[in-house]
């Protein structure tokens, strides 16, 4: 009698996880955006997030946990319990940049997370308040090193924008000094008072202020010109010969959760960037939506951690 409760007890702890993780998800889905309301990683959670809720039939609950560039919040997903129910966006800032930078880290990003999926990548902008007098890049590295020190903004220290701005300092030979927000939405509050002359920013924060004249977009970062600003310059192509930053971003969960339900929030991703409505409006809004395997995104994260390992430390950035 005994021996049997035993092999049948022992058979329901066996068998139990299977259950859950078959019937995953049964509770509400927390979505960890490291960055503050309104930026472009809050707009494109929000809406995948939207779908994803319909295609599995549970809320997905969008977390803005700001600060340290992205750090908190994902040191808040590393260290969550690993069964599907908290999964945070991380990006070339968080998970491939910040760990070469930052003299202290909460989480490794090669070791305490589970890849999901790629969300997509988007262009970075090189705007300025329009009261500020220069058209292109040519005229604005004439301007800056006019006036050694320029202030720029950018959405966090150690941020894909923050380090468009290094870069471009560094191949420019112009003095551009940093001050980091917590987002883009503060930033561009200033930018658009003139309290802020110029910023590096995500497009999809600013677009909507380049179209109505409110800012003036010199040129974009990314390899390639974006399709919501067809005449607008890259970098590159205004004159600075092999500059170029393309920002991407991921889904990542904490390290250890079980290939079932990766392989279920992979989907449900995977459908939700597909869907003609998520297309449209990130699309419209200057974000590229692009998924990929749970894989494809390890490989990615791996092969920039390594890239960006170099360029900071050719350019000698510590926080």
């Amino acid at each position: 009698m005994n021996k049997l409760f035993f092999t049948l007890l022992t058979s329901s702890l066996m068998v139990a996880p299977v259950y859950g993780q078959s019937n995953f998800p049964e509770k509400p889905i927390h979505f960890v955006v490291p960055y503050t309301p309104g930026g472009t990683t809050d707009l494109v959670a929000r809406t995948v997030g939207k779908k994803i809720s319909e295609e599995l039939g549970q809320s997905v609950i969008i977390e803005n946990k700001p600060g340290a560039g992205g750090n908190i919040g994902m040191a808040h997903v590393a260290q969550a319990k690993p069964d599907g129910y908290t999964v945070g966006m991380g990006a070339i800032s968080t998970n491939a940049v910040n760990p070469h930078i930052y003299q202290e880290m909460q989480f490794d990003p090669t070791q305490d997370f589970t890849p999901i999926t790629l969300l997509g990548t988007s262009t970075i902008v090189l705007e300025v308040n329009p009261d500020v007098p220069v058209h292109n890049v040519k005229e604005f590295i004439e301007y800056a090193k006019e006036n050694p020190g320029l202030i720029y903004g950018a959405a966090g220290t150690g941020t894909s924008m923050h380090l468009a701005g290094v870069l471009f300092g560094q191949m420019t030979g112009t003095e551009l000094e940093h001050v980091a927000y917590k987002g883009s939405a503060p930033a561009l509050t200033d930018l658009l008072a003139g309290r802020l002359e110029v910023m590096f920013d995500n497009l999809p924060a600013s677009l909507p202020h380049i179209k109505e004249g409110k800012l003036r977009a010199l040129a974009v970062a990314g390899s390639a010109r974006n399709p919501q600003l067809p005449d607008v310059p890259t970098i590159a192509e205004a004159g600075v010969e092999g500059y170029a930053v393309d920002p991407w971003f991921g889904v990542y969960g904490p390290a250890g959760i079980d290939e079932v339900v990766v392989e279920k929030l992979n989907l449900a991703f995977s459908k939700a960037l597909n869907s003609e409505e998520v297309q449209e409006i990130l699309q419209n809004a200057g974000f590229s939506p692009k998924s990929s395997s749970a894989q494809e995104l390890d490989e990615l994260s791996k092969t920039e951690y390594e890239r960006w390992a170099k360029i900071v430390e050719d350019a000698q950035l510590k926080m």
